[in-house]
């Protein structure tokens, strides 16, 4: 399975990550894996706003590809 989530999340004023969810999704197991990914993520810069820290919401892609390997596109060498 491969593809592109779309999840969407809050940053809060101090930089951690809230309310992760899937915008769009591809299946179940790669949703809840990009999920995992983007709430486990270090901390991000707040939003600003006149100067103030904001929270601030974002929609962010989350891929997921296979990549081949050796000529038969399976990591058998022939």
């Amino acid at each position: 399975i491969q593809g592109r989530v779309m999840v969407e999340f809050v940053i809060n004023k101090d930089g951690k990550v809230s309310d992760v969810r899937v915008a769009k999704s591809v299946s179940p197991e790669l949703d809840e894996e990009a999920v995992k990914v983007v709430s486990a993520s270090p901390k991000w810069r707040p939003g600003r706003l006149k100067g103030e820290k904001v929270r601030c919401s974002l929609t962010i892609p989350v891929e997921f590809r296979l990549e081949k390997k050796g000529k038969s596109g399976f990591g058998i060498k022939k």
